[in-house]
């Protein structure tokens, strides 16, 4: 299998499945001298982790950081930086059941269509246990944009199914709800859908949103490097991905063209 990194000058590859012993990650590119430590990487793969809610999967793991290389004295060296994290939570047992199946909507059928084989065991590869490595990953590279480049990046739930939800309400509230919801008067509603959808044994998508504040002009190459290329790839790469929107997006079709223009100054 390849097709297992991503980047170019800050380029990640991830390795491990969902049921193995440990997955990790390789990044290459990293500059010397950025500060780091597992405490920090931990915080984010708190924000990720699931188990926290009734809302969501209810695997729990420890999401303890090892790193093996690449950090001395605390600091970034600019050789490869490797990161292992052990799956102590990981109940193959749960999976017997779905063994000679496949499930609708997964990536089983495609893995076994490839390869003729497929490790149903969480989906192996192909589960979202896997994003753990690049949260891991993106810790270092939202720091080193911040600190350099004073860029910031935001993420919230946008909509759950109909109900959408405000994004100009409070900022501070996102992360004070399992949902990442920054209209803190949506979440009851969201938590009583999610209770219906949970009681009739259905599911429902959700649109998140994402902003990147300080970028500077010139980023990417042109034609077949564009940075909206490059982010479109990495987004829809995500498990369960079925579109991306960038700026306006699909609303830009209903715009006239003065009122989708960007202004630019020199």
């Amino acid at each position: 299998m390849s097709h297992n990194s991503f980047g170019h000058l800050f380029r990640i590859t991830t390795f491990g499945e969902s049921h193995g012993p440990a997955i990790g990650c390789v990044i290459d590119g990293c500059p010397p001298g950025l500060e780091i430590s597992p405490e920090e990487i931990k915080g984010d793969l708190q924000r990720r982790a699931t188990g926290k809610s009734r809302h969501t999967s209810q695997r729990r793991e420890k999401d303890d950081v090892q790193i093996l290389s690449g950090v001395f004295e605390g600091r970034t060296t600019g050789t490869p930086i490797g990161l292992l994290i052990e799956n102590t939570d990981a109940r193959s047992r749960d999976y017997e059941e779905i063994k000679r199946q496949f499930r609708p909507g997964h990536a089983d059928y495609t893995y076994w269509k490839k390869y003729g084989f497929r490790d149903y065991r969480g989906g192996g590869r192909s589960s979202a246990r896997e994003t753990t490595m690049r949260v891991a990953a993106g810790v270092l590279a939202k720091k080193w944009l911040r600190e350099h480049l004073g860029i910031g990046i935001q993420g919230w739930l946008a909509q759950l199914g109909p109900i959408r939800c405000d994004a100009t309400r409070d900022w501070d509230s996102v992360d004070s709800n399992p949902f990442f919801c920054p209209d803190p008067e949506k979440v009851p509603e969201l938590e009583q859908y999610m209770d219906r959808l949970r009681k009739s044994g259905d599911s429902v998508g959700a649109r998140v949103n994402v902003i990147a504040r300080n970028v500077p002009a010139g980023l990417g190459a042109p034609v077949y490097g564009k940075l909206d290329a490059d982010l479109a790839s990495a987004m829809m790469s995500i498990n369960a991905a079925k579109g991306v929107e960038i700026g306006a997006g699909f609303d830009s079709v209903a715009q006239m063209g003065t009122e989708h223009r960007d202004e630019m100054t020199p």
